[in-house]
């Protein structure tokens, strides 16, 4: 089944339509994008059951673009009518326009040119098999209070177990003088953590789930379950690590981390506009493996990040960031690439639309190669299987990386042990990093039960991924 058209977006644009014309009839350029959203989220554990709406990604909203001589404005709005379009318009005029004549001493305002649009009319659907709304608050809650409580059982040991499952149905129009498209999309997402103990001691293990759909995904959290049990035991007889450089494997989660911190806000191109990225300098240089071919975009895979449109309008892109080792481009919002002199990459997005839009990252991944994960392991002689990424982040100016992984698993004569470390720090210089890679895995897979912040705040879905790699890496 496809997701269908928001009936509140449909009612509402013949007096955006409206609109748009007479902010036309005013400015050189003028765009509408206009939102209507809902999200839960819901969760199990042995403290009780949640269900609350999702306050950042539920809204239903509109956001004003103009562009006149050279300057850009946004305005955003929740309602519109008739009677209240010509005091929208006013209030553009009056509040908005005047705001270019006030640039501090000192500050060379920046021209934009003319935005150049094709004309785009389409209205594209995502689709799913099970509609959460449809399914119901009680089912869902049933099927997680099952998996919590198995999960409680299946060890005198576990202490917990919190199954989480959410989801976002949202549709989104965008408008202006040639383009009229609308999108309707769903994803959803869940996790198990599971805590065990010993003692004093304290372990556990999560293991994220997330699919371009509806609540289907909950068949796929149960599966996860017996194996994150398994592992938060495990963790209680973790041992510290040496800190030094290792020969690891990275699992996907693992290597999804690494492609977005190392790789992923370092090439968001608004970060060169500011000169606070080494990125730029690199562009057309070797800054990895020749193994390593790198994506990111709306239309690269299938997951939670996917999109038809950015929130400028910009069609879905899939943009080779990485090619064989060699630093190609950066992704960008349409600011941005009118600054830099570049096309947008279809990366424009906003939390909500009365936040401006900045170049995110969407879906982010590294591609898969031609080796197995058994010969990976074969390789190693004396080394370490990553598991479980926990966060990370980057400095995009000095290329400098560090993330959090939850354990190692010890690698003796291409034989995986048994031993575990934890907790793992991953630290290093993002180039050294990736020009080490020497073995790619021929499968991979990625996922996004998360979300990725500007700095500290902007918030937006976004998944990574990749293959299993192999490199030498510092830990601690």
């Amino acid at each position: 089944m496809k997701v269908k058209n928001s009936i509140f977006l449909e009612e509402s644009k013949p007096l955006l339509k409206e609109f748009l014309d007479r902010l036309l009839a005013r400015f050189d350029y003028a765009s509408i994008l206009a939102n209507d959203s809902v999200s839960r989220n819901f969760s199990v554990s042995k403290m009780g059951t949640n269900i609350n709406e999702d306050t950042v990604l539920t809204e239903r909203g509109f956001c004003v673009k103009v562009y006149d001589k050279g300057q850009a404005c946004e305005y955003s709005f929740s309602t519109i009518s008739k009677d209240g379009i010509p005091g929208l318009l006013k209030e553009i005029e009056e509040r908005l326009i005047p705001l270019g004549n006030s640039v501090p001493e000192g500050v060379v305002p920046f021209v934009f040119d003319d935005v150049n649009e094709e004309t785009t009319v389409f209205n594209e659907s995502t689709e799913y098999e099970q509609d959460p709304e449809e399914l119901g608050d009680e089912a869902i809650i049933d099927l997680l209070t099952r998996i919590s409580e198995k999960g409680r059982a299946y060890d005198e040991r576990i202490i917990d177990c919190r199954v989480s499952f959410s989801y976002q149905r949202y549709s989104k129009m965008f408008l202006s003088k040639k383009k009229d498209m609308t999108q309707n999309v769903m994803w959803s997402s869940g996790y198990v953590v599971v805590m065990a103990s010993a003692g004093e001691e304290i372990q556990d293990s999560y293991k994220p789930v997330s699919m371009l759909g509806g609540s289907e995904v909950l068949r796929t959290l149960e599966d996860n379950l017996e194996g994150c049990c398994k592992t938060a035991i495990e963790l209680l007889d973790a041992e510290p690590i040496v800190p030094g450089e290792y020969e690891c494997i990275c699992e996907p989660d693992v290597t999804g981390m690494i492609v977005h911190e190392a790789f992923g806000h370092g090439v968001e191109m608004d970060m060169f506009v500011k000169d606070r990225a080494l990125a730029q300098e690199y562009i057309g240089k070797y800054v990895a493996s020749e193994l390593i071919t790198m994506h990111d975009g709306a239309s690269t895979i299938r997951e939670v990040a996917s999109y038809f449109f950015d929130d400028e309008g910009v069609l879905a892109h899939d943009t080779i960031i990485i090619d064989k080792g060699i630093l190609k481009t950066g992704i960008c919002d349409s600011q941005s690439a009118m600054h830099l002199k570049k096309a947008p990459t279809g990366n424009g997005r906003r939390e909500n639309t009365q936040r401006k839009a900045y170049t995110r990252m969407t879906n982010t991944i590294f591609e898969a190669g031609d080796s197995t994960v058994e010969e990976m392991i074969a390789s190693v002689k004396d080394g370490l299987l990553l598991c479980e990424a926990n966060s990370g982040m980057e400095d995009p100016k000095n290329w400098g990386i560090q993330m959090m992984v939850k354990m190692a698993r010890e690698i003796k004569d291409g034989r995986l042990t048994g031993k575990i470390y934890s907790p793992i720090v991953l630290t290093g210089y993002v180039p050294d990093l990736l020009k080490s890679i020497s073995m790619i895995s021929d499968t991979m897979r990625a996922s996004g039960s998360g979300y990725c912040g500007k700095g500290y705040k902007e918030w937006v879905k976004v998944s990574d991924g990749g293959p299993y790699i192999k490199a030498k890496i510092r830990l601690g």
